[in-house]
Parts: C-alpha cells; sequence; structure tokens
C-alpha cells in the first residue's frame, strides 16, 4: 500500500505508539489526522514537527463517546471527504485484584479498548463500503490469548478485539475493504510503565510504529511483534487449561510472596 496521498486516522495520538506513528508519518505526503482526549497533546506534536510535509487535522476526541466520534466525524468529512487508512490505535488498561475490584475499571477498559473501535467503526463503514475500497487498522494485543491475573478486564476486551476484527476482516473481503490486526508485545508507553513485572523483549513506541507502518505498507493481514514474544505466547495459548492455571497459580503465589516481604 503506497501511504502517498493517502487521508490517515490515528486514534489515541498523543503519546505511546500513535505519538511515534504520528511523528514517522509527518515526514510523508499525507493528510493527518490525529484524535485524543488531550488535545494540548495533539498541538505538541505538530509543533515538533518542523519538517513535516503533511497536512494535520488535530481533534480533541473520547473514543469512548460515541457522540465525540460521529463529532469528529463530520469534521474530517468536511476537510477531507474521506478516510483511506484508520489506525485505531487508542488503549486504555488499569492492573486489578480482587481487593480493589471496581466495574469502574472495566467501564473505561471496554469503553476504549473495544467500543472506541467499535465506534469509529461504525462511522467509518458506509463510505468505505461505498468506495469498495479503506483500510482499518486495529490495534489489540498478545495478551488476548489468555487470561492473565490482575490484567482481566484488559486482556479479555483484547481477545474481543481480536476476534471482532478477524470476523470483520472476512465479512468486508468481497467489498475490497481491508481489515489488518495489530498484537503488540510490551511496548515502551505511559501504560506500561506502571508495571510492576518484568516484560520480556520490550521494546520502544519508536521501534513499533516503523513495524507497524511496514507491515500496512505490505498490507499483512496480522502484524505481532516481536517475533519472540509471538512464539511464547502463542505456546502459553496452546497448553491445556488445567496446566495454565496452575503455572499462574504458582506465579501469583511468588507474586504475593514479594510484596509480604
Amino acid at each position: 500500500m503506497d501511504l502517498s496521498g493517502k487521508t490517515i486516522l490515528i486514534t489515541g495520538a498523543s503519546s505511546g505508539i500513535g505519538k511515534a506513528l504520528a511523528s514517522k508519518l509527518s515526514g510523508e505526503n499525507v493528510n493527518l489526522i490525529l484524535t485524543a482526549r488531550r488535545f494540548n497533546l495533539l498541538e505538541e506534536i505538530k509543533e515538533e514537527a518542523k519538517t513535516s510535509k503533511c497536512s494535520y487535522l488535530l481533534l480533541p476526541c473520547d473514543v469512548s463517546n460515541k457522540y465525540d466520534v460521529s463529532t469528529a466525524y463530520k469534521e474530517i468529512k468536511d476537510k477531507f471527504g474521506s478516510v483511506d487508512l484508520a489506525i485505531l490505535n487508542a488503549g486504555a488498561g488499569h492492573y486489578m485484584n480482587v481487593r480493589n475490584y471496581n466495574s469502574e475499571f472495566a467501564e473505561k477498559i471496554y469503553g476504549t479498548n473495544l467500543f472506541g473501535i467499535i465506534y469509529w467503526i461504525e462511522q467509518l463503514l458506509p463510505d468505505f463500503l461505498d468506495r469498495k475500497s479503506g483500510v482499518i487498522a486495529g490495534i489489540s494485543s498478545m495478551a488476548d490469548n489468555r487470561g492473565y491475573s490482575g490484567s482481566s478486564f484488559y486482556t479479555s476486551s483484547k481477545s474481543a478485539v481480536t476476534n471482532y476484527l478477524e470476523g470483520l476482516r472476512v465479512e468486508l473481503n468481497p467489498y475490497s475493504v481491508k481489515v489488518i490486526t495489530i498484537r503488540p508485545g510490551f511496548v515502551e508507553t505511559p501504560m506500561t510503565s506502571s508495571n510492576k513485572f518484568k516484560m520480556p523483549f520490550l521494546m520502544t513506541a519508536e521501534k513499533a510504529a516503523e513495524i507497524i507502518l511496514d507491515g500496512i505498507k505490505k498490507e499483512k493481514r496480522v502484524i505481532q511483534f516481536p517475533w519472540q514474544m509471538a512464539l511464547l505466547t502463542g505456546f502459553v495459548g496452546l497448553l491445556p487449561g488445567w496446566l495454565y492455571e496452575f503455572l499462574a497459580k504458582q506465579q501469583n503465589k511468588k507474586l504475593i510472596r514479594s510484596k509480604e516481604s
């Protein structure tokens, strides 16, 4: 896929992978639409890209708010007419255990990670179907393969995203609309900075953005990285439930003992 001249939407563009993607695309001849809740950070990204070749549209948008999304899309239509590539990147996570259990965490995480994608696709689909073209790239995670202790809201939201995008890819194939599932491993972002555990094969957001854009240009169905983490999570996903739960319980006991000591 040649990105030159394309209109590209990035949600959650104020930090992390979204910001890194915006920075890399600023050197391309594209129309770049950046959305986030923190509008001031989007303005900083534009200011930092002093040698930018692209045209910008910055929009405040909470992807978990359906009205915000529809309002933002109307502004996009008014300025650019349509979108060619939507990178639906906005994400949220929160460490949770049985002692701090709160459904508000689930509302935030599902609202951002899952419904934030669903609401944007609802706006994009009519135009994509009419034109019989367009690319949807949704950010899932390699954590979509199991229910990891302390992260069950996050992992289940990402599992839903992966399954949703897979089904959508099949449905949209006859209309020449492409759907790409992006499954990163651990990436240095404000969200992962609060993790208290070792993150194997951790990579920078800049490297992640480079891999994602390369995969989009090659029109891959699934972009997953790093390959070492893909192998590891693939193996963990194949474990029988009883064995996975046994190993997870042993690890959980170690975490509890380390906190108590």
